[in-house]
């Protein structure tokens, strides 16, 4: 069995969907936001992140998309992402790779803005800059959806799940909603996934 170490509203969102998309047993732990990390949980995340999975047999890894990735290559039956041969792999891997080195990063630097700068009044030089790459990576996604239901391939892949996960987060969730038209189309079909509405009970990514 799995084990999901998450927090409401933690990029846990997408793997917690991975998860049970996939039909896979796991348990689900939450674990507190605190500046005293218990030394036990660093041992398997060492920046004191969440998520974490800790696999069957015993190992535990973060950083979602990989988990992701992962998730899907173990679970093929459950379509979370076009199959390892299907030409539609390689948008899915370039895309799962862009969102997280792109957009996520430029998330926690608006979010966490005193962890990037050591100018006490640097943080909001941080967060406009932050603010603007990730327009910048949505602008492209949204041209990438054009024409197209889903980011990669003719079905729903956690690319998707995990593009709606990082497009709740953006500060301005007005302006994300009318500036890139095709990720909201694509939000608007996932605001309405039954297994999206369940989680987001819990998350609280999004307004109901």
């Amino acid at each position: 069995m799995y084990k999901l170490y998450t927090r409401p509203g933690s990029g846990g969102f997408v793997v917690e969907a991975a998860l049970t998309l996939a039909n896979a047993p796991f348990e689900q732990i939450d674990v507190p936001k605190t500046d005293q990390p218990d030394p036990t949980f660093l041992g398997i995340s060492p920046l004191n992140q969440v998520p974490v999975l800790t696999l069957p047999d015993g190992r535990s890894m973060t950083e979602s998309a990989a988990i992701c990735v992962l998730l899907a290559e173990r679970h093929p039956d459950a379509r979370l992402a076009p199959a390892i041969d299907a030409p539609a792999r390689a948008d899915f891997l370039r895309w799962m790779a862009f969102m997280s080195s792109v957009l996520y990063p430029a998330v926690l630097r608006f979010y966490y803005a005193n962890r990037y700068t050591s100018d006490a009044d640097g943080t909001k030089a941080v967060k406009q800059a932050a603010i603007a790459e990730m327009d910048r990576g949505f602008a492209v996604l949204d041209t990438a959806l054009d024409g197209h239901d889903w980011l990669v391939g003719d079905l729903m892949s956690l690319a998707d799940i995990y593009l709606v996960m990082l497009v709740a987060w953006h500060p301005d969730v007005d302006k994300a909603r009318t500036a890139w038209p095709n990720i909201e189309r694509l939000w608007a079909r996932l605001r309405d996934h039954p297994l999206m509405k369940k989680l987001n009970t819990s998350h609280e990514m999004w307004p109901i």
